[in-house]
């Protein structure tokens, strides 16, 4: 171990990167249940939470994990919870209500092989689709997919910024490989923290969900405070009560789904996509996460025979960078392949973009392997 004014420098894994992430965020509640490949994350947790002042609880289920995750948010404390693919299937109906109740809250997902019951120790990419749509209704989600251990660090504490700014539920989406694999990681604290905004008014002014600002956000109070408010998952109105008519719930909807749309240039800066030789290139490839680790390399190799091939690297999946499919657009970009561990998730968003000139393929295969260097490489070759 090495130390330096930039924090500690340190051989771990990804899974206790993110729990350490998460807690200089400021992080001092968890709730959760075991599962593979995440597991590790709670025992993490157990250990180092009441070291900083925080509380653990392993729940009976998954659903009681995300529930109490809840009731921590609103108590006032940043509050996360981990699982994969089946355990996410369960906290589905409670992440829509953590968007209803503006819950801010972190959830990392350690994507493993599916459906089902899949294969509980490997890795995949076929959970970027459940972890946008996951629960019923129309909302939006931020979801950001680290590709190293150092990025779920610096992820553990993104994620927790953006949850508290924009008070939402933030998914961290990884995979089994990035979480259980160990990297050199720096403790860094070069970040700022941002704390959820406070009510706005005097107490006996506050109506929970009245907004005053321009990024739609309302104010936060916490319960049990001199703030006296109630809140509810049915379709509500500014003081919290539910109201059934649809003026409110289009008004309350709207709100809810523009204060991530309106936001989405800003988290992309915050958290920016990696883009290499974008000046000249004719084709794209794009990946993220675990997956997107070799296609450096053999991107380079296709460019030394001449090929003008570039590469784009998504760190935020949701809200997807539309910024991003202008820019390539404008750069002169005429084909974009997407790779993916899946048989065709984030392809199907980028094609949406295909009236820009784009022709759109793919290298989608459902493994729990990532690709090689050589093999994108000789995919390329087919492409370009």
């Amino acid at each position: 171990m090495s130390s330096s004014k930039n924090g500690k420098l340190i051989l771990t894994t990804g899974n206790y990167a993110v729990a350490e992430g998460a807690i200089a965020a400021g992080c001092r509640f968890f709730g959760g249940y075991p599962i593979t490949p995440s597991s590790e994350i709670a025992h993490y947790m157990s250990r180092r939470l009441p070291q900083v002042g925080g509380k653990f609880i392993q729940m009976e289920d998954e659903l009681a994990s995300i529930v109490a995750v809840v009731g921590a948010s609103y108590a006032g404390v940043k509050a996360m919870t981990a699982t994969s693919g089946p355990g996410f299937s369960l906290m589905a109906e409670t992440v829509g209500l953590g968007v209803m109740l503006e819950a801010p809250l972190v959830i990392v997902t350690i994507m493993r092989g599916g459906p089902s019951t899949g294969q509980p120790t490997k890795a995949s990419q076929s959970d970027v689709m459940q972890v946008r749509f996951a629960s019923h209704g129309d909302y939006e989600v931020i979801v950001l997919a680290p590709a190293s251990v150092q990025e779920m660090y610096d992820f553990g504490i993104y994620a927790f910024n953006l949850a508290e700014k924009y008070r939402t539920p933030v998914i961290v989406a990884s995979d089994g490989i990035v979480g259980q694999m160990m990297e050199p990681v720096r403790y860094h604290t070069d970040f700022e923290i941002i704390n959820r905004k406070a009510p706005q008014v005097p107490p006996e002014e506050y109506q929970p969900f009245e907004v005053f600002d321009d990024d739609l956000v309302p104010g936060m109070a916490t319960a049990g405070s001199e703030y006296n408010f109630y809140v509810t998952g049915l379709t509500h109105d500014i003081t919290g009560s539910p109201d059934m008519t649809p003026e409110t719930a289009i008004t309350l909807v709207k709100r809810l789904c523009d204060k991530i749309r309106k936001a989405r240039s800003d988290i992309n800066k915050y958290i920016p996509w990696e883009e290499q030789h974008l000046d000249d290139a004719e084709t794209i490839i794009l990946s993220y996460g675990i997956n997107s680790r070799s296609v450096p390399e053999a991107v380079e190799r296709v460019r030394q025979k001449g090929h003008k091939v570039g590469l784009v690297r998504l760190r935020t999946l949701w809200p997807f960078p539309e910024e991003l499919m202008e820019k390539l657009s404008q750069l002169g970009v005429k084909k974009i392949i997407v790779s993916e561990m899946n048989y065709g998730m984030v392809i199907r968003e980028v094609q949406r973009f295909r009236h820009l000139g784009f022709e759109v393929t793919g290298i989608l295969i459902p493994t729990t392997i990532p690709f090689s260097p050589t093999f994108i490489y000789e995919e390329l070759l087919k492409e370009v």
